[in-house]
């Protein structure tokens, strides 16, 4: 009979994420995420007999999860501004108000294959869709509402790339305060 697993896969899988967020994909030995896990590297191999490859994808799933739980308010509450606020609420919890570097980023720098690249950019396509779709129903044209997504994508992005940098959160938390007026273009 199987050893019941220690770890529960989300919990692991958010644990993981936390060594790919810091190390990327290359840089991410199999001692550190053992480390990171809180498990041997026997009991890695155990859940991931495919290796780090395998970690890798299923941290990209979990994040896909909260990815999709995160943008849900914005393209489905009846009011769009609310919901753009709730989504924009579980974003900055994603990243933990702006002081975790962005996953979708650094585990796919140097070395990731390309079933990572390929899984970030679902992911990152999905996110811009669900802003551009809160913009439309803001009232914005199609064009346009894809240009304010993408804005709106790339001030967030760029916010934490200057977080990481400078040790400092402050302008990722004005663009997740500024999200509705990103998108709705008030």
């Amino acid at each position: 009979m199987p050893r019941p697993q220690t770890v529960p896969d989300d919990e692991l899988f958010d644990r993981l994420a936390a060594v790919f967020r810091v190390a990327g994909f290359e840089g991410a030995s199999l001692g550190a995420l053992a480390e990171g896990s809180g498990l041997r590297r026997a009991s890695l191999y155990h859940r991931f007999p495919d290796g780090k490859t395998q970690m890798a994808e299923a941290v990209m799933g979990r994040v896909r999860e909260r990815f999709v739980h995160a943008l849900d308010p914005m393209t489905s509450d009846r009011d769009v501004t609310a919901g753009i606020v709730e989504s924009a609420g579980r974003i900055r919890a994603i990243y933990a108000d702006g002081t975790l570097p962005c996953v979708l980023d650094t585990l796919t720098l140097s070395g990731a294959p390309e079933s990572i690249r390929a899984s970030a950019a679902g992911i990152t396509a999905g996110w811009i869709e669900a802003m551009a779709a809160a913009a439309r129903r803001g009232g914005a044209a199609v064009d346009a509402a894809r240009l304010l997504a993408e804005e709106a994508f790339v001030r967030i992005e760029g916010s934490l790339v200057l977080a990481r940098l400078h040790g400092d959160p402050t302008a990722f938390r004005r663009a997740i305060a500024e999200l509705p007026q990103m998108l709705l273009a008030r």
